[in-house]
Formats: C-alpha cells, structure tokens, sequence
C-alpha cells in the first residue's frame, strides 16, 4: 500500500521536475537521452531525444538562411509555435510517466496507481502495468508511439487555428508534397538515415513514422552509430551538429536555438482521455514493413539543393523576398 503522504510527495517531486525539464527543445532533449541511459529497458525516451533533435533542427531552419528569405516572419513564428506546442505536450504527459517507473525500481514496487494523477490515459496506465509484469520493450516503445500521437491530435494537429493556418495553408502542403517532413538520424560518418510521412494530419501515418524510426534506432544494423552519435553531440538545435560531418569541408555558421528563441510559457488544456473512445488499438500492432530506402544521404544532398532552388525560383519570380505570398 501507498501511503498518501508519501503518494502525495512524489507526485508534487515529479510534477516540479516535469515542469524544470519542460523548458525549450533543448532542455527536453537532453532529458530524453539522459534518462534512456540511466535506464536502458525503457527505450522511447532515446526515440523521442532523437525526434526532438529534428524539431530542434526544423525550428532554427525557420531563421536561418534559405527559409527567412522565403517565408514572412508572422508565419516562422507561427511554425515554430507548433513544434513547441506539440513538443511540450508530448514532454508533460509522457515525462512524469517515466519518473513514476524510475521511482517505481527504486521502490522495488509499481507505482503505476498514481499516473491518473498526472492526466495519463487509461491506455498507457495498462501497458506500464503490463510491461512491469512481463518485461516486453518493443510492445512498451510501440504503446508510447500510439499514445504521444493521439495525445497531440486534437490539441494541435486539430486545432482550429494550426490546422487551418499551419496544416492547411500553402507553405507547410508544399513542403509536404516535397517530402520535407522527414525525421533523420545522422552518424559520425557523415551519412544519413530515416523515414519520411506522407500526410502527417493522420494520426496512424505518424505512429507508423514512429514505428518505423523506432525499429531504425533500436533494431537496424545502424543502431550503434545513432548511438555514439548521440554521445558525443550536443544538442544545439542546429543543423550544423550533423553536416559538420555530411559537408565536412563547408564552413557554416550555426544558428543555436536558444540564441533565437524565447522561452515560451505554455499552460496544458483540459484534455479528454483519448483512449476511451478510441478503438481498434491492438492494429497497431502488427507486423512492421520497412522500406528498403533507408540510406537517405544522397536524397539529403538533393533535397537541400531543391529547397534553395525553389526559393531563388520563388524569389525571381515574384521578386518579393518576404514570403510564400505578399503580404497585404
């Protein structure tokens, strides 16, 4: 038995440490990766520093060089907010579920009663429970994929404002169509892996994303030089922390992410629990298909000279070096 004292103090420790952790990309970045090191069963939380590494890299990109050039600062920023907020989410609901297993081995007894103190769905309290029974790594990473993407699916991907002027609005389409929102892990060799997700408002096709990264990381024959990347590189939020070795004789100024932007205070909505209407979960289950093209370091150099096109086109035509469209 918990006692409620004792319930009631580890919960006020783990909400004060979610929130001191829960400040940039930067900070929940590092968080991931050290708590996947100190407790190497539990593997999501390296797949989630690895991801919040790409949002970093997509959040400086917007100030960097080729896309202030090519899309109006209201709308950057706009952008940005969208990483930040589905980041942030995804860090305040699946974080305090980690500390609860981590305080959990050190009471050598599952704790795992408290999570519906932190709003965590009844889902993901039967999986904790079911992995500290039977111990199942792949079944644990594959419920935490399912349940972070139903977690920002009505809060972000359905809000009316990101989906209307985000998900919806020209830019982010075109960078869709031309398969920009790709999650790529780099080595220290200077080639690149990952995946990219085609229509990235479904929810299945980005636990499929997930899966699939997930399987690249912890099950492909590259997952020890993800691994040692991730030791020796900082997080800076640029890209610059990777092409260092992809260009290694191009010199390039990087743009650290807390040098640009602000910490933003975010305030977490009342959500419904998403499992409880929600059907049909065990078909996420299945048996994973990989793509064969998982090298993508050639699409890399091609997709970059793409993009820098596309916007001197963009710029020669409409001579206008403020965005997607005039602003009126």
């Amino acid at each position: 038995m918990i006692s409620r004292a004792w319930g009631k103090a580890v919960v006020e420790e783990i909400r004060q440490r979610t929130d001191a952790g829960n400040l940039d990309n930067i900070s929940r970045t590092v968080l991931y990766e050290r708590f996947f090191r100190n407790h190497p069963e539990i593997k999501w939380p390296f797949l989630a520093s690895l991801v919040s590494r790409n949002a970093g890299y997509n959040m400086c990109d917007l100030e960097g060089e080729w896309l202030s050039r090519s899309i109006v600062p209201h709308y950057r920023n706009l952008l940005f907010l969208t990483y930040e907020r589905a980041n942030w989410l995804i860090f305040s609901d699946a974080y305090p579920q980690l500390l609860l297993y981590e305080k959990s081995k050190e009471a050598g007894k599952p704790l795992f009663s408290l999570l519906p103190l932190f709003n965590v769905s009844a889902f993901m309290q039967k999986e904790w429970i079911a992995f500290w029974q039977k111990g199942d790594e792949e079944r644990l990473w594959t419920s935490l994929i399912i349940n972070e993407q139903h977690l920002i699916q009505k809060p972000v991907i359905e809000h009316p404002v990101y989906r209307r002027r985000v998900f919806l609005s020209m830019p982010y389409r075109l960078q869709n169509w031309l398969h920009f929102s790709t999650v790529l892990f780099p080595s220290l060799n200077g080639e690149i892996y990952g995946f990219s997700v085609h229509g990235f408002r479904k929810v299945q096709n980005r636990i499929l994303l997930g899966r699939r990264l997930a399987w690249l990381l912890f099950q492909s024959p590259y997952a020890k030089a993800f691994d040692e990347f991730s030791r020796v590189i900082p997080h800076t939020g640029s890209r610059h922390d990777y092409e260092q070795y992809v260009y290694p004789n191009q010199r390039r100024e990087p743009e650290l992410l807390r040098l640009i932007y602000p910490l933003v205070q975010h305030g977490r909505p009342s959500l419904p629990d998403w499992s409880r209407k929600t059907k049909n979960l065990q078909a996420y289950y299945h048996k994973l298909t990989v793509p064969r093209n998982i090298n993508l370091t050639n699409w890399y150099h091609h997709k970059e000279l793409q993009l820098q096109l596309g916007i001197l086109l963009q710029e020669l035509i409409f001579k206008d070096k403020n965005g997607w469209k005039k602003e009126r």
